[in-house]
C-alpha cells in the first residue's frame, strides 16, 4: 500500500514540476503558472514608461515628425505621438496600425539597443516603402514584430 501511495505521489509531483518548468509548451492559455512574456522591445513595453526613451525619439514627437508629412497624412492624425501609436490597440486586422506601432518599437530599439536587427535609417525607410500596400504594410509589420521579439535588451 505505501509503495503504490509513494509512486503515485512521486508521478504527481513529477507531472508538476514538468509542467512548471515547461512553460509555454503545458499552457495555452495565461493561468496560475503562465504568464505573457513582454519584452524590453515590445510596442507594450515603450508604451509602459518604464524605460526613459532615447533622446533622438521623444515621445511627445508625432508621427509626421518622425516619418514625413506625406506619411502621416496618408494613414493617421498628424498629431498622432509616439507615445499613443505604441499603446494603440487597432492592429488586429489593421496592416497599417500594425505598421506603425511595430515600426515605432523598432526605431526605438534601433536607437536604444546595440545589438538590435535595424539601423535607425533602415526603419524609417522599411515603414516609408511598406505604406504602398496593405500586404506590403502587413509582411513589414510582422518583420518588425519579428525583430521587436528577438530584440537582446543591452541598455546602453
Amino acid at each position: 500500500m505505501d509503495s503504490h501511495y509513494s509512486q503515485s505521489r512521486l508521478v504527481l509531483v513529477a507531472f508538476f514540476f514538468l509542467c512548471f518548468f515547461a512553460g509555454d509548451s503545458c499552457a495555452t492559455r495565461p493561468g496560475l503558472f503562465y504568464t505573457r512574456h513582454r519584452g524590453r522591445c515590445t510596442p507594450q513595453y515603450w508604451s509602459s514608461m518604464r524605460e526613459a526613451w532615447p533622446r533622438m525619439v521623444p515621445e511627445r514627437s508625432t508621427v509626421e515628425k518622425m516619418f514625413g508629412a506625406i506619411v502621416a497624412k496618408e494613414r493617421w492624425r498628424s498629431d498622432l505621438t509616439l507615445v499613443e501609436s505604441t499603446a494603440r490597440n487597432d492592429e488586429e486586422g489593421n496592416a497599417y496600425g500594425a505598421l506603425l506601432k511595430q515600426g515605432i518599437a523598432a526605431l526605438l530599439n534601433s536607437y536604444a539597443r546595440r545589438s538590435f536587427s535595424y539601423a535607425p535609417w533602415e526603419v524609417k525607410t522599411m515603414l516609408i516603402q511598406a505604406m504602398v500596400s496593405e500586404p506590403a504594410a502587413r509582411r513589414q509589420a510582422q518583420k518588425f514584430a519579428a525583430a521587436n521579439m528577438a530584440c537582446e535588451s543591452d541598455k546602453d
